[in-house]
């Protein structure tokens, strides 16, 4: 069994900014599977489904952004799993738009809801998909971009790598971290 969680702000307000996507992305492996999150536990809602092969509980932290390790802990507690059975889908502002890099660990690299999980778990040891949202023009203030929608002339390039970001999942789970890895540590493919 894995735990696949996506970072996010509950709220009408966060659902279309870039420190959403985490959320997004999760909405749309359930989609694809025929699900809705729609069970609260542990802090998040949740839903158990079958992905290549696999038992998984999708799942979207409900404490916003920063505290997003409590939720996850309770998940583990709950499913009796390690931190090498996750697998956390999150923004990322040093990575291009449209840009996925999957690790099989590390830090938080700056992010809140990831220091939160390194924290909650005390260790950085599983592994994370992160979802570029570096706009092409740069930003003067990281927190103001990350939590105001994103542009409409965004849209095609998120569609894009949302529709990527499920296609490593499914790899992640089937194959493993390294060939995911190798497969899709590129930018999102090109129109």
């Amino acid at each position: 069994m894995k735990l696949i969680v996506g970072l996010g702000n509950p709220g009408y307000e966060y659902q279309q900014t870039p420190h959403n996507l985490g959320f997004k992305a999760i909405d749309r492996l359930a989609d694809a599977c025929g699900k809705h999150l729609s069970r609260l536990e542990g802090q998040a809602l949740t839903v158990s489904t079958e992905m290549a092969g696999e038992h998984v509980v999708l799942a979207k932290p409900q404490t916003y952004m920063n505290l997003s390790g409590l939720a996850v802990s309770r998940l583990l507690r709950n499913y009796d799993l390690t931190p090498r059975d996750l697998l956390v889908l999150v923004d990322e502002i040093d990575l291009p738009l449209g840009m996925l890099r999957i690790r099989p660990r590390g830090s938080a690299g700056g992010h809140n809801g990831m220091k939160s999980i390194i924290g909650a778990l005390d260790t950085g040891d599983f592994p994370r998909l992160r979802l570029g949202v570096r706009p092409e023009s740069g930003v003067e203030d990281y927190v103001s971009y990350l939590l105001k929608p994103f542009q409409p002339s965004d849209r095609k390039v998120i569609e894009e790598m949302l529709e990527l970001a499920g296609e490593a999942v499914r790899v992640i789970i089937s194959e493993g971290v390294q060939r995911a890895m190798n497969r899709f540590n590129r930018k999102a493919r090109e129109s």
